[in-house]
């Protein structure tokens, strides 16, 4: 098993995943070929299709030089998705993600396979339903080209409805890949809405300017190329802030946001704490399961701090299995208290690996700004001390440096004043 799930991963995922990913993907296959066989095709059908398809791959091979490494996932093909499921047949709104995917993979970046298939199947099923409701409501679709009122508020009214289903589908099998993720981060958030309306508004427009003159997509074209290449550059840069295993920031970001908090804490006089947190005999893991199921463990350990911790917390991981949080407006107690939950919560985690589930504990440094240094340098040396003085004592526990400990088995605290 562990051989055919190294040349097919979608075997090494949860069973359920499984099944819905080949759920959709047979839908997906039905579906083109109830529509192939039941549609009428038509030249001038035919030729608006190769013509948008045409300028969605100029869009990919205009920004194939920026690269697209993995964490990068927005792009603005959806301009080109929109038209198709608006003007043409459904039977083409099921083909485009096909063709787009496809060089996408060839041309950008090589992903794993079975990911690029269902992403393909949600946008082509997406798009399918979008364009049988609009040609539902709008028979003659010519009229969305003559600036009425009516046509075009149903074809913003369908490009919501191609976005909502695309995201519910992609949305589900995030969720039943991982259960334990919040419904609200695999949804929308402010910025994946913005751009959601971004793409509506500029499909709907495409495909208004496609429907007056096939010949003005050439005027088209240059600013959706523009608006990618930026959209693509933004993405980048936040790519460039975040640890590619975990999501969280790398050391260096989150030095650089430490700072600036740190800082700012200087100035009002509030209080700070910061927190170093090391995964126990996390070799162990590496060594009995392999660096991909540690690599597992590193991604929920992450996910588990993240869910604990206020929206302006600044967490990051620091190399290897070494976690760092700064805690703005926190005193001792609330450090100590934020910490354990932490510790807690790791603690009651679970990775599931071949029929087995894997646990693991955490141990954390905590240092408090004013007491234990003054600047990010002295709190991470404090920390560090406090850190290896809980591994000395045992490891699964909390030590700050000359005030307490808190061992895992009991809710007494060690007094650590040498830490």
């Amino acid at each position: 098993m562990s051989t055919l799930a190294s040349r097919w991963p979608l075997l090494a995922q949860r069973r359920p995943l499984v099944v819905y990913l080949i759920g959709i993907v047979a839908l997906d296959l039905v579906a083109i070929g109830f529509f192939a066989t039941s549609a009428p095709y038509r030249w001038p059908d035919a030729l608006m299709f190769a013509a948008l398809m045409a300028c969605g791959a100029a869009c990919i091979e205009a920004t194939r030089r920026l690269g697209m490494p993995a964490g990068v996932s927005r792009d603005l093909l959806s301009a080109w998705w929109l038209p198709v499921a608006l003007l043409l047949p459904p039977i083409y709104a099921l083909l485009a993600p096909i063709l787009l995917q496809a060089l996408l993979q060839v041309r950008v970046r090589a992903t794993v396979v079975y990911r690029r298939v269902f992403s393909s199947a949600a946008i082509g099923l997406a798009g399918a339903t979008a364009s049988v409701v609009f040609h539902t409501l709008v028979p003659d679709v010519s009229v969305l080209s003559r600036g009425e009122g009516t046509p075009i508020m149903l074809a913003v009214g369908c490009a919501a409805l191609f976005a909502v289903l695309n995201t519910a589908l992609i949305a589900v099998a995030a969720h039943t890949a991982d259960p334990d993720t919040h419904w609200r981060d695999v949804l929308w958030d402010r910025e994946s809405a913005i751009l959601d309306i971004v793409e509506l508004c500029l499909g709907v427009v495409v495909a208004i300017v496609c429907g007056l003159n096939l010949a003005l997509l050439v005027l088209a074209l240059p600013p959706v190329v523009l608006l990618q290449r930026s959209l693509l550059h933004a993405q980048l840069q936040a790519a460039a802030r975040t640890d590619p295993k975990t999501g969280l920031l790398n050391a260096a970001a989150w030095q650089r946001e430490a700072d600036t908090e740190i800082v700012r804490a200087r100035r009002t006089g509030e209080t700070l704490a910061l927190l170093i947190i090391d995964i126990d005999h996390f070799k162990r893991v590496n060594d009995a399961h392999g660096h991909l199921v540690g690599d597992q463990v590193l991604v929920g350990v992450a996910a588990t701090l993240r869910s604990q911790l206020r929206d302006y917390d600044v967490v990051g991981r620091f190399g290897g299995e070494e976690f760092v949080v700064l805690l703005p407006r926190a005193d001792v107690s609330e450090a100590r208290r934020v910490a354990e939950r932490l510790r807690s919560r790791v603690g009651r985690m679970a990775v599931p690996v071949d029929d087995a589930l894997i646990t693991v504990t955490i141990s954390a440094g905590v240092a408090i700004m004013s007491i234990h240094g003054d600047d990010l340098i002295e709190l991470l040396a404090a920390a560090d001390l406090a850190l290896y003085r809980a591994k000395e004592l045992g490891r699964d526990r909390i030590c700050i440096p000359a005030v307490q400990a808190v061992p895992s088995s009991s809710p007494e605290t060690v007094d650590d004043a040498t830490a």
